[in-house]
């Protein structure tokens, strides 16, 4: 139930039952369908449950949450309504701890610290400005950091996600000088070879929807020559 199967589309499932599925997002993917008309991995997953269990007719499956396109880790879908729904409330009640893993070029400030800012997202850009202070059509942003490793030449943080804004992460480590390896958007000065950046959805710790028993699921990291690096 929990072993890693990947399938001919590069589907890494990382925990599946009769309810919910929980995969790896690779870099690059998409989790639903955007303009770019990209196939997502919201079809992707459909397709593998299709196939696995040769099901007649379309496939029910919900979004419970989504990740950037340049970040990859951890997905969950829901296999029942019934899922969703409670998923959903869940989420919305932050009952669901995330923990993300983030290689930045600069040592951060301190060695673990919560930031506490304001963020409101531009459509324009797509992109989210950090302020100290609540401003107009702002939204409270919160996460704890806790520099884990030193690598060569960058250092590894771990992010523990307590509200879900737009490019949370992203923004706010670039506010205290820490812009994300390959993130271009936020201020890191060269891209990456495959378009992503050195975000990965590490953990996931939550109730189990329907049987009400605590889940743990650990995303591998993306196979580079940085992630790789890592002793921990």
């Amino acid at each position: 139930m929990s072993k890693v199967y990947t399938d001919k589309n590069n589907l890494q499932v990382l925990y599946e039952d009769n309810h919910l599925i929980i995969v790896n997002k690779r870099v690059g993917d998409i989790v639903q369908g955007d303009k770019t008309g990209d196939k997502p991995l919201a079809e992707i997953v459909k397709e593998f449950i299709k196939y696995k269990y040769n099901k007649p007719g379309n496939v029910y499956l919900g979004v419970v949450h989504r990740l950037d396109r340049p970040t990859s880790g951890i997905v969950i879908f829901a296999k029942t309504s019934k899922a969703l729904s409670r998923l959903n409330r869940a989420f919305a009640e932050k009952e669901v701890k995330k923990t993300y893993w983030a290689i930045v070029k600069a040592k951060p400030p301190k060695q673990n610290e919560r930031l506490v800012n304001f963020l409101r997202k531009n459509p324009k850009n797509n992109k989210s400005s950090v302020f100290n202070n609540e401003v107009a059509k702002s939204k409270k942003a919160i996460l704890d950091y806790e520099l884990i490793e030193e690598l060569d030449t960058h250092y590894l943080l771990s992010v523990d996600l307590k509200t879900g804004r737009h490019h949370q992460i992203r923004a706010q480590l670039a506010s205290i000088g820490c812009p994300i390896k390959g993130d271009l958007k936020y201020g890191f000065g060269r891209s990456n070879k495959d378009g992503g950046i050195h975000l990965h959805a590490r953990n996931i710790e939550l109730i189990h929807p329907v049987k009400n028993e605590k889940i743990k699921i650990e995303a591998p990291t993306p196979d580079d020559t940085l992630w790789n690096s890592i002793k921990k």
